[in-house]
């Protein structure tokens, strides 16, 4: 592993410990031509997947983004990293499972989507502000109408 302060070539692994929902590997890493420390992660891909955009444009599937866009979404609000990183996991996961080697953009946003109505609300209605591409204000709220009705619908239940 290449030391990401100096560039060298040889770091050694310290210490090694699975991730809190055992879906990674953490690695300490120690450079000895720095001496800097760094943690990386080794995790399991079962295959290769691509992401089909909107457009029909394809591009490797980055589980970082689906973790970046949560953060955007869930900026300044009271939800930790690791909560975060669970629910891409789970996402991952759901996908790996499905079996499909090229995935459409829509089905991961639905998958964030899910995710984040159990995180948090206000994620949940930013990401869908993007995702769903409101244009005005009319929009936002035709949309938490529809939250407050099946909230209500499932209430009831």
């Amino acid at each position: 592993m290449r030391c990401p302060f100096c560039g060298h070539d040889d770091t050694q692994v310290k210490d090694s410990r699975p991730s809190e929902d055992n879906s990674a590997i953490r690695r300490r890493r120690h450079c000895p031509a720095c001496e800097q420390r760094f943690t990386t992660f080794e995790r399991v891909q079962l295959r290769e997947m691509t992401v089909v955009k909107g457009g029909g444009r394809k591009q490797p599937f980055d589980r970082d983004k689906i973790i970046r866009s949560m953060q955007v979404a869930l900026r300044k609000r009271p939800i930790d990293l690791d909560a975060i990183e669970r629910a891409a996991n789970k996402i991952v996961r759901k996908l790996e499972s499905e079996g499909e080697a090229e995935i459409a953009s829509r089905k991961i946003g639905s998958y964030v989507m899910e995710a984040l109505i159990n995180l948090d609300a206000v994620g949940y209605i930013r990401f869908a502000s993007v995702y769903k591409d409101f244009r005005n204000p009319e929009d936002f709220n035709d949309f938490l109408n529809k939250i407050t009705h099946l909230k209500d619908e499932n209430s009831v239940k």
